[in-house]
């Protein structure tokens, strides 16, 4: 494909290891009722909003009533996690830096809390390196909806378009970004995960190919 207009990264998973932060956190909710947190949940969990993990974790649990709650209990863990520090996928630091180089213009949108982003990526040095950053909190539906994405690139100064290439590791990512109108490429971070819906699936963000449909050639 020819070189995107502009290349919108996911972060959890996708450009930051920050999933593994969030699987210890709700790990260790779960772990204070007494309960087992396995890898059937973390594939019903991985990369929705809010909202619906705390529908799906207060199932798990038993606590329906309890939704708000459970978020803000799993953030607060979450946050503790992060002061652990946190670590860049494979190839992550590498695409940022030559996208930036080739002046294709980058943004990040995630689902998580615009405070999380921001340390997260500040903890890798990655925190200026995206002048585009969208939490799905801040926007009237988080992603499966388009509404991130198509904020992103109202930010971009760019009209929603398959010239502009979406990287997701989630099925709530690769829909909201196929909603927006974008070519959305899946790079999977959990096992059991299945992007079938992506318009093409690679391994990790150093893949030959992957950087190819980025116009960048190793």
């Amino acid at each position: 494909m020819a070189t995107p207009h502009a290349v919108i990264f996911d972060n959890d998973g996708l450009l930051l290891d920050t999933e593994s932060v969030w699987t210890r956190a709700e790990a260790d909710l779960y772990q204070a009722r007494g309960l087992e947190f396995t890898p059937e949940h973390k594939l019903e969990l991985v990369g929705t909003s809010a909202a619906t993990s705390g529908r799906i974790m207060a199932g798990h649990i038993g606590e329906l009533g309890r939704e708000a709650e459970l978020v803000a209990e799993l953030d607060a863990l979450v946050f503790e996690e992060l002061a652990n520090g946190v670590e860049p996928m494979p190839g992550a630091i590498e695409l940022v830096d030559a996208l930036l180089g080739a002046g294709t213009p980058i943004a990040l949108v995630s689902n998580s809390p615009a405070r999380f982003i921001a340390r997260a990526t500040e903890l890798v040095g990655l925190h200026d390196a995206f002048g585009v950053v969208v939490s799905g909190h801040d926007v009237p539906a988080p992603k499966p909806a388009p509404d991130a994405y198509l904020e992103a690139c109202a930010q971009l100064e760019l009209d929603p378009s398959p010239a502009i290439v979406v990287l997701e590791d989630s099925p709530t990512g690769v829909a909201a970004g196929i909603a927006a109108g974008l070519t959305v490429l899946g790079v999977p971070s959990v096992d059991g995960v299945e992007l079938i819906d992506a318009h093409h699936v690679h391994a990790s963000l150093a893949e030959p190919a992957l950087l190819s449909r980025l116009g960048i050639e190793r």
